[in-house]
């Protein structure tokens, strides 16, 4: 019950925040932030609970972003249906990339290198293709309206990546407490042995990897229609597949909170490496991966693990 009205009371304050911050930019930090949790979840559900790790998630990213973009632009549909077309493209890349990984037994940094590589297909063939704008990219019309999925100001985009990111919660909350869930965490703990027990691996990691693409494939849409602008070194950059893996990592995987507390993090530790240290090309990557290093090597279990121990401790000494 206490959890309950914790989460009440959050989903509450986030519901209030564009009626205290005034400011465009903390509103556009934070939209940034929920953007990437929701991503970060979808990245949490492969590699947190499943543990197939994807350095190649800017695949399903840059996919959902072109789908949204193309058919909005070039056939005028709805951004709103939009951003459903993006979450289907995203899943069907993701099974094609899976079913063609996980049909031959590719595991670890095998599987790892194989995302990346499609991902890096995929931006050479939008650099190349017509209807992507080539290295050009594509521009959206601003036309401001809610049915265009447009907004005067930042509060709109704001409740909109608030939904998304309360969606991905409930999708990694049902998926936890779920028998697929169940049958993820144990692939993720010994697949020879989950298989021995009758754990059809190869469809539940197909079943992740779907859902995955269609959560990042969003994110992508959504991304298109925030920022009016895509193009190939966006869509499908490594520096997108970095950011949305660093965030569960950071905050702990296979969690439900995880990707939340890892994405206002790492987009706050970002923010304020800016400020300090200039915006020179390619210092995000140098930043994302020193974090990255310290993660892995002080904090393995991310943020969220540094709760619970604080969490266990606490509780020893109140009942001591």
């Amino acid at each position: 019950m206490n959890a309950r009205l914790v989460m009440a009371a959050g989903l509450a304050a986030a519901l209030a925040v564009p009626y205290l911050v005034r400011s465009d930019f903390w509103l556009g930090f934070l939209i940034t932030v929920l953007l990437f949790a929701v991503m970060g979840m979808a990245w949490n559900i492969l590699g947190g609970y499943a543990g197939q790790f994807s350095f190649g998630h800017a695949a399903f990213f840059g996919t959902g972003a072109y789908a949204a973009a193309v058919l909005h632009i070039g056939f005028g549909l709805n951004p709103w249906l939009g951003l459903a077309v993006a979450a289907l493209a995203g899943g069907l890349v993701a099974l094609v990339i899976g079913y063609l990984s996980f049909r031959y037994g590719l595991r670890g940094s095998y599987f790892a290198l194989i995302t990346l590589a499609f991902a890096e297909v995929l931006r050479i063939l939008a650099n190349w293709a017509e209807f992507t704008g080539g290295g050009v990219g594509l521009y959206v019309p601003l036309k401001v309206g809610i049915a265009n999925l447009q907004f005067s100001g930042k509060t709109g985009y704001y409740y909109v990546a608030l939904g998304f990111a309360v969606l991905s919660l409930a999708v990694g909350w049902a998926l936890e407490h779920s028998r697929l869930g169940a049958q993820l965490m144990a692939i993720r703990e010994n697949e020879d042995a989950a298989q021995a027990l009758g754990v059809d691996t190869f469809a539940c990691k197909l079943k992740a990897i779907a859902l995955s693409g269609a959560l990042t494939g969003i994110g992508g849409g959504f991304y298109t229609h925030y920022y009016l602008y895509i193009d190939p070194g966006i869509a499908y950059g490594p520096g997108v597949s970095v950011e949305i893996l660093l965030v569960p990592i950071i905050g702990g995987l296979g969690t439900v909170f995880g990707p939340l507390l890892g994405s206002a993090v790492l987009h706050g530790a970002g923010e304020l490496a800016r400020r300090l240290m200039g915006d020179a090309p390619g210092l995000n990557l140098i930043f994302y991966g020193v974090l990255l290093i310290v993660m892995v090597r002080f904090m393995p279990e991310g943020l969220m693990g540094l709760v619970w121990r604080l969490r266990h401790r606490w509780r020893r000494v109140a009942d001591a």
